[in-house]
């Protein structure tokens, strides 16, 4: 049995071995378009690659997925995060869980997961051909003729072709694959983080607020956790969140929108007032600038005081009901202008793909072209961030090549 595996990346590699692994007999191809191998890899987690997610629990586990949720939930009985990290550890990649659950090996370096995959291809005599890029998958009789960019390479043919070409940023990057019968959905970026033209909210780059919460005005669009403001904008999970849920309004919206913070983590807005009458009630002679609700950062805390048009040496009593109100409103409701996206790191994750409609996610094989399979971001699935997006990759791989 010949198996060719269209793309030499995450959930390419993972499949390849899978496949070799489960069908020791096949001869098992990874083809790959650039002269790159795992370059996703590479970069991801800022070099040192966050591989999954320490969450185990399948149901919680699924909802950190916008598009796939259900189908995965199904897909990760089979093959897990508590499967991933006995996959690695079992080739010698020891990993560690962070506080935050993010699963990175211990070495702190991609290159450990790169190395367990080119070495394992290698052991298992998995081939690799770089620079052959795929631009039609014809089937005949039962099997599947490839064509290729480049005229120099001849048409091939093989019994099973697993693709894992990855999130394409243009639709016209999945022709080949419509044109077979299945159904696309349009790609848009999913995980950005918010461009703040207007914002002086910028010259405090750097700062992090530990738990925010954030919206989108005008949707049900909720995001949480740490937020970090940067030299364009604002970046951490608690917009990453909003940016994957909200990949598809924001995008019609031309991501020109409003989006609305509150500092505190506390929905509750008769809390905040009354934490802060207790300030007033037992710090009332300090000045705003030198007494902080909250523990907010500093600067964050007297940009705060000044956007609400208030003296930093205000004294606490002196607020009276109106200050009171300004201070409860900015720290749980503030709102900035939204005028633009920028890639989160050098991670490119895309919303849309081949639809999972067009996909039996009990072998990840194709509905509608027989012996084609998939898996990875090419299928209309994608995640937060946090390693979630590498497992699915995984899984899907697994199960593919596994099945194939």
């Amino acid at each position: 049995m010949t198996i060719a595996i269209i793309g030499g990346g995450a959930a390419g590699f993972f499949a390849a071995i899978s496949a070799k692994e489960n069908h020791p007999n096949a001869q098992i191809t990874i083809l790959e378009k650039s002269r790159k191998l795992l370059s996703k890899v590479k970069v991801s987690g800022g070099g040192r690659c966050n591989v999954t997610n320490g969450c185990t629990a399948i149901k919680q586990l699924s909802t950190a997925y916008p598009r796939g949720e259900k189908k995965l939930k199904k897909a990760f009985r089979t093959f897990s995060t508590k499967d991933t990290m006995e996959w690695f550890e079992s080739r010698g990649v020891p990993l560690m869980i962070q506080e935050d659950n993010c699963v990175f090996p211990v070495s702190q370096d991609s290159q450990s997961i790169i190395d367990c995959f080119l070495n394992g291809a290698r052991r298992l005599g998995i081939k690799i051909e770089t620079g052959i890029g795929v631009k039609a998958i014809e089937q005949v009789g039962g099997q599947l003729k490839l064509e290729f960019i480049k005229e120099e390479f001849e048409a091939r043919t093989f019994d099973k072709v697993i693709v894992a070409t990855g999130g394409s940023p243009k639709r016209s990057g999945l022709d080949w694959l419509e044109k077979l019968g299945h159904k696309i959905e349009e790609p848009v970026p999913s995980l950005f983080t918010f461009n703040m033209p207007d914002e002086p909210i910028k010259e405090l780059m750097g700062i992090v607020v530990e738990k925010a919460i954030t919206s989108i005005q005008g949707t049900k669009l909720r995001g949480d956790g740490p937020l970090l403001i940067t030299h364009w904008g604002m970046s951490g999970p608690a917009i990453l969140k909003l940016s994957a849920f909200g990949a598809r309004i924001l995008s019609e919206k031309g991501y020109d929108f409003k989006v609305q913070v509150n500092w505190v983590n506390q929905i509750n807005n008769d809390l905040v007032m009354n934490g802060l009458k207790n300030i007033v009630a037992d710090h009332g002679n300090k000045i705003l600038s030198n007494y902080r609700p909250y523990l907010l950062p500093e600067r964050l805390w007297h940009f705060l005081v000044e956007k609400c048009d208030l003296p930093l040496n205000k004294k606490w009593n002196e607020l009276g009901k109106k200050g009171l109100n300004k201070v409860t409103n900015i720290l749980t409701n503030d709102n900035y202008s939204v005028k633009g996206k920028t890639t989160f790191k050098e991670e490119f994750v895309t919303c849309g793909g081949v639809s999972l409609e067009s996909i039996d996610f009990n072998t990840m094989q194709s509905r509608v072209c027989k012996n084609l399979y998939f898996a990875g971001e090419v299928m209309d699935v994608d995640a937060i961030t946090g390693g979630y997006n590498f497992q699915s990759a995984w899984t899907t791989g697994f199960i593919a090549g596994k099945l194939a």
